[in-house]
């Protein structure tokens, strides 16, 4: 049996490769500005999937909890079209205070194609705000990037 290679590099670097779907692009033929946030969702949820922080194991808690994000900054720099093979590099840069920090990359090959830095805080089901949960961010602490 092939042994499992980790999505994390060495310096805690979360890797996702997504592919560029039809339905992910304008009628250009170039992916559509907002699906970049799709991608970025997706290599968020698996790196926390991956470092044992599931969505489903925060809903699972005595009191359930969930992420929500209060801000995401993306600058684009090149355009990504149908076919691409994209690589979504996500990184758990910490906790400040409420905040869930992560800085995240679309590539493809050694291009980069769009960057994104995004906050997050955790809530109540209800969507009320709370701290982080201390157990979470200890389980989180091995995975900060190092730069």
């Amino acid at each position: 049996m092939a042994e499992a290679v980790s999505p994390f590099d060495a310096a805690m670097q979360h890797w996702l490769p997504v592919r560029v779907y039809y339905e992910d692009t304008d009628f250009t033929g170039m992916v559509y500005h907002a699906n970049y946030l799709r991608f970025f969702e997706r290599g968020r949820s698996e790196f926390l999937r991956d470092a044992g922080v599931s969505h489903q194991s925060l809903l699972a808690l005595p009191e359930p909890a969930a992420f929500t994000l209060t801000n995401v900054q993306v600058d684009y720099k090149r355009a990504a079209r149908i076919d691409d093979a994209l690589m979504i590099c996500s990184r758990y840069t910490g906790v400040k205070g409420a905040k869930v920090l992560f800085e995240q990359t679309a590539r493809r090959g050694d291009e980069v194609i769009a960057e994104a830095h995004v906050t997050a805080i955790m809530i109540h089901v209800d969507g009320r705000p709370r701290r982080p949960i201390p157990d979470v961010v200890e389980q989180l602490r091995p995975y900060i990037f190092k730069s």
